[in-house]
């Protein structure tokens, strides 16, 4: 793209937010009445990202979930006795916080990027069972738990994870 062109579309949205703003502030400054400001829309909600925090409180709940999940014989963190065993050094895990944080914070709303490989790709060969997803599940909830967040959030969180059932459970 040339210069011009960017320039240009940089003095548009520059001129765009001016007139918005020019806008913004005499509708604030006009009188509102009842029926007006029943029948405006609610504001939107925050994204759920928004409402988790952001990344650095997503990281904070993956750090406490990596713990918890790893401790938990039913998750079997490490895939001890499948085709797919997992070192868990210090490094991968610390690259499996920084995929779970990226994956976390993008499906909840977040400009993050997943650099993970996809799910189906990543837990192949695994033999990740319900069971075991379900105890992960139930690790992240505890550690969402540890840091007071809403029921409603929780809720919406886990609905996410679990659309990823079908992508990492390999059992028959």
């Amino acid at each position: 793209m040339s210069r011009s062109i960017v320039f240009s579309a940089v003095i548009f949205l520059s001129s765009l937010f001016s007139a918005r703003a020019v806008f913004a502030e005499t509708e604030a400054s006009a009188p509102v009445s009842a029926q007006e400001q029943a029948a405006s829309p609610a504001p939107a909600e925050a994204s759920l990202y928004e409402r988790l925090g952001g990344e650095q409180a997503i990281a904070s709940v993956v750090e406490v979930f990596t713990a918890k999940a790893a401790s938990d014989p039913k998750v079997n963190f490490t895939r001890q006795g499948t085709p797919k065993p997992w070192n868990a050094t210090p490094e991968k895990v610390e690259v499996f916080k920084k995929h779970m944080t990226q994956f976390i914070a993008g499906v909840t709303g977040g400009p993050q990027v997943y650099e993970g490989k996809d799910m189906v790709t990543a837990h192949a060969g695994m033999k990740i069972t319900h069971a075991e997803f379900d105890a992960l599940a139930a690790d992240l909830k505890a550690a969402l738990q540890e840091f007071n967040v809403p029921q409603k959030e929780q809720d919406e969180l886990l609905a996410l994870v679990e659309t990823t059932r079908g992508a990492i459970v390999e059992e028959a």
